[in-house]
């Protein structure tokens, strides 16, 4: 018991300062998510609108292993904390797109992708550190309620997000959702630096950089080819054929290298284990559905229905408010019973209701009939949040806790890159679609490439007829675009009833407290 409290203590210490970090990955995507709309009507350009969150999510994507396995091998305390002095610095960076210090407006959405991406390789660093960080200090079956509170203050990023995006995009400058980083990210590394302690790690380290140079590369290839493909260029052409190729090759080279390396990016030993493989494919599958939702809700509630930034951030309460209430409830319940099968199942049924529900609006589906579908949503995503981190993480031996943690985050991150960038594409596609039906091949392509300003504002100035018509297209396009999400949300329960139900193992035998040492790298 005694040991139990002091544990219990040595974690509300440094906990604060997790739930700052925490909540700093999570209220960017919400903050620019709310804000896009007046971003791309500043800056242009519509139809790369997918790619200021496929940016951020690949840079998040093709770093996460590497966070996670340079942390078991050095100590994550000072990796932790320079994945967020990299996260600041690209939210800085952001703030600075299209302004005068970096040469006007011209060039300014591509600057913002540039920019999102570097924010996006130190939000790699966040929440994989912050998960491996709590099961460093607690053992597994503890570990479901605080990562039950984790997933909680996930939320309520989320729902401060939303709300601190529209003030920001209706009463200030746009510039600063990606400013607001900076003060947040300032007090996690002040309270980091003065409270955590970690157990110490491996003395004996080797980076797998040469699979992590043929991670990144393959990865980038593949998201390139669902970003593409159809769109910049058709599926036959030679530059998708020539990514095609290079992610086969550097894929197949690095399933070789990890095979033979001593310390392996991603251990392919790790998938012998079937809930591991399992968990992965539904992290990827909750990416698919979670980055999608939030990349295009937004749009749907500020143009098609006419919300203001601020109240499109409201809109987004129920989702939010469900989510945090489930993830609170869910990490208190394994905590008491050790058992979690039964959550991933029902969250994954849930979250397919929920993106059914979603498909089925048009133009002429009012605001609270959007937020009884969302509530839906979240209370299937409040399942299995921090549910997947937790099967993952018991699924490994404590010295790849790191890694497993990065794995979850991978294949979630991933999971959400495709989802975006798929998503992305049938979006341009349904919305080109829809305009040609009602306006003509010539005024689609004015719309959807000409500059793509789809401000709600410059909307509002449109002949009745023709904001009609706009307003039905995007509203059918987006619309679309959950549609095809029902059919990777609705694999999820069908793969979770197969996890086998492994009892949560006890306490790591370091104790919590002492200091993590750092030594040089062998060799």
């Amino acid at each position: 018991m005694d040991e139990a409290v002091g544990r219990r203590r040595e974690v509300m210490v440094v906990l604060p300062a997790l739930m700052l970090a925490m909540a700093l990955a999570m209220l960017d995507n919400m903050v620019v998510g709310t804000a896009m709309p007046r971003i791309v009507g500043e800056l242009g350009g519509l139809s790369h609108l997918s790619w200021v969150v496929t940016a951020y999510v690949l840079g998040t994507t093709v770093s996460t292993p590497i966070w996670g396995k340079i942390g078991d091998l050095y100590g994550r305390k000072t990796i932790f904390m320079i994945s967020i002095v990299i996260f600041m610095v690209g939210s800085a960076l952001c703030g600075m797109a299209g302004s005068a210090l970096l040469g006007g407006p011209d060039g300014g959405m591509a600057e913002l992708i540039a920019f999102r991406a570097l924010q996006g390789l130190g939000a790699g660093g966040l929440i994989v550190n912050v998960m491996a960080i709590i099961g460093d200090l607690v053992p597994p079956r503890e570990r479901g309620q605080y990562q039950g509170i984790m997933a909680a203050v996930m939320s309520l990023a989320m729902i401060a997000g939303p709300l601190v995006g529209g003030f920001i995009t209706d009463y200030l400058d746009w510039r600063w959702a990606f400013y607001v980083n900076l003060p947040v990210g300032a007090i996690a590394i002040a309270l980091l630096a003065v409270r955590l302690k970690l157990p110490r790690h491996r003395d004996r380290v080797r980076i797998d950089w040469l699979g992590a140079i043929l991670l990144s590369i393959g990865i980038t290839a593949i998201v390139l080819v669902t970003t593409w493909g159809g769109n910049e260029y058709p599926w036959g052409s030679w530059q998708i054929l020539a990514l095609v190729a290079v992610s086969v090759v550097t894929m197949a080279l690095f399933v070789q290298v990890e095979r033979r390396t001593i310390e392996p990016i991603m251990p392919l030993n790790l998938f012998r284990d079937r809930n591991f493989t399992l968990i992965s494919v539904v992290g990827f599958l909750l990416g698919f559905a979670m980055f999608g939702m939030i990349n295009f809700l937004p749009l749907f509630q500020q143009t098609v229905q006419g919300a203001t930034a601020t109240n499109s951030g409201l809109l987004l309460l129920p989702m939010m408010a469900a989510s945090m209430v489930v993830s609170l409830f869910v990490g208190r319940a394994i905590t008491a019973t050790g058992r979690y099968k039964i959550y991933p199942v029902v969250g994954g049924v849930v979250m397919t209701l929920g993106m059914w529900l979603l498909s089925t609006m048009d133009a002429g589906t009012p605001s609270w009939q959007t937020g009884i579908y969302i509530a839906v949503l979240g209370l299937g995503m409040g399942f299995l949040m921090q549910t997947t981190m937790l099967i993952a993480q018991n699924s490994v031996e404590q010295k790849d806790l790191g890694v497993s943690s990065s794995a979850s985050t991978f294949f979630r991150s991933i999971g959400g890159s495709f989802g975006v960038s798929l998503f992305g594409a049938i979006f341009n596609h349904g919305f080109q679609s829809e305009l040609t039906t009602r306006f003509g091949a010539q005024a689609a392509e004015e719309t959807v490439k000409g500059g793509g300003r789809m401000d709600p504002g410059a909307l509002a100035q449109l002949q009745p007829q023709v904001r009609t018509g706009i307003l039905e297209s995007l509203a059918s396009s987006i619309s679309g675009v959950f549609g095809w999400a029902i059919l990777f949300a609705v694999a999820v329960p069908l793969l979770a009833v197969f996890i086998k139900e492994i009892p949560l193992r006890g306490a790591p035998v370091t104790p919590p407290g002492e200091e993590e040492r750092v030594t040089p790298a062998a060799g």
